[in-house]
């Protein structure tokens, strides 16, 4: 497994979020977190970079587990990369040089500028435009493609759906299912978009008050669990 969960408990001061919170992604899986707002997802992936205290539980990076406190460092160091709820672009680089930023863990691996620029050509039309100038969609893309110059193992996206007009979230999905077909990536989805989650995911498991309350293939979602987990 490239990534594991095993009874994790986090808290953000003493504010008890995870409880008990087992997952797992192997090598190529395509997996959902998904459930309403403040349940847990976002603090799901800041405890496997150490922005929430892990205190009861275990995260494995590869069947290693890793000492506490955790450190986002050492994800990275894993192959293990992220891209963060709201996108963070950097204001005064240009699209190439947050580009480049991504490729700073020194990682090999086939993504390079050629091969991100392939998969998202908008990048090269705009290389030299700063990133805080591109839309909304444009920037979720140059988020994705600095992931992925660190040439991670795990893809982890939280929340990527956010903000973005229905046909630039369908375009998303395309996106991710190419990558995680083409180069087999393994994705772990945060997200509350039926249709993307649909696209991109194979398994899911769904969130409430912090914990996993139901889980499965992504195929058999039913409606029972769409609307007590997904409100839709």
């Amino acid at each position: 497994m490239i990534l594991e969960l095993d009874g994790v408990h986090a808290f953000y001061g003493e504010a008890h979020i995870l409880h008990g919170v087992s997952l797992a992604v192997g090598e190529g899986e395509r997996v959902a977190l998904v459930g309403r707002n403040g349940v847990g997802k976002t603090t799901t992936v800041n405890a496997v970079l150490g922005l929430a205290r892990v205190r009861a539980g275990a995260v494995r990076f590869h069947g290693a587990a890793q000492p506490l406190p955790l450190r986002p460092y050492r994800a990275a160091r894993a192959g293990i990369a992220v891209v963060v709820q709201g996108r963070r672009i950097l204001p005064n680089l240009t699209v190439r040089e947050h580009l480049l930023l991504g490729a700073a863990v020194q990682r090999p691996g086939p993504w390079t500028l050629a091969a991100v620029c392939e998969m998202f050509p908008i990048l090269a039309e705009r290389a030299a435009t700063p990133g805080t100038a591109l839309s909304g969609g444009q920037q979720q893309m140059l988020a994705i493609g600095r992931a992925l110059m660190a040439n991670p193992d795990l893809l982890i996206l939280d929340e990527p759906s956010e903000g973005l007009a229905p046909v630039v979230v369908d375009e998303l999905g395309e996106a991710l299912d190419r990558l995680a077909t083409r180069e087999g990536t393994a994705l772990l989805l945060i997200e509350q978009h039926l249709g993307l989650i649909r696209r991109a995911a194979r398994q899911f498991h769904a969130m409430a008050k912090g914990r996993i309350v139901a889980s499965g293939p992504v195929a058999g979602l039913d409606e029972a669990v769409l609307h007590e987990h997904l409100g839709v």
